[in-house]
């Protein structure tokens, strides 16, 4: 949909809103999702519609480009989320990690009505930054979060610190006897 600047601009408008003020999304969303929706996971599509319509012109390229030489879709569990993704910024040197860690401390804390409007910036941040948003995954998370908002950040923690490079880890290792 975001191929045509009036539907992305449209789209666009609905970032960090909830679905009752998102007049110019209902046009194409009513159609694609199904009428009876949780009040949680209508507002997830919304959200991420609006993301991937506000994501930077060159993020769009660069998924459009990663689809193309994309030859095989990997396990749901193994798609990464915004743990994952979080610590890719790191990693990059995107992001410090006391700042993403703290974030994902915050959001596991917050409601949807909080966790939503801080996402645009987050997203775009990353995004910019050439790390990519597993849109279906953060959807999907999205959807749950007010039901079961500790099983989603527990994943996004998880994810978060395996993903993390050895140089942030200041745990001791496995091995290590002063951890006794």
């Amino acid at each position: 949909m975001c191929e045509n600047k009036r539907t992305q601009s449209d789209l666009r408008t609905g970032l960090a809103l909830p679905v009752e003020r998102c007049n110019y999304l209902h046009r194409y969303l009513v159609r694609r999702l199904p009428k009876v929706m949780h009040r949680d996971s209508r507002r997830a599509h919304y959200a991420v519609a609006a993301l991937i319509a506000a994501r930077p012109r060159a993020a769009r390229a660069a998924e459009a480009e990663r689809a193309e030489s994309s030859q095989d879709t990997p396990s749901w569990f193994t798609r990464p989320n915004l743990g994952a993704s979080l610590a890719a910024a790191v990693n990059a040197s995107i992001l410090k990690s006391d700042s993403a860690e703290g974030d994902l401390h915050l959001f596991a804390r917050q409601s949807s009505d909080a966790l939503h409007p801080r996402l645009p910036a987050l997203t775009r941040h990353l995004l910019s930054g050439g790390i990519a948003v597993d849109w279906a995954v953060l959807l999907e998370d999205l959807s749950w979060w007010d039901r079961d908002r500790d099983r989603v950040v527990t994943r996004w923690l998880e994810s978060y610190f395996r993903t993390l490079g050895d140089e942030d880890d200041d745990a001791p290792a496995p091995d290590d006897t002063t951890a006794r």
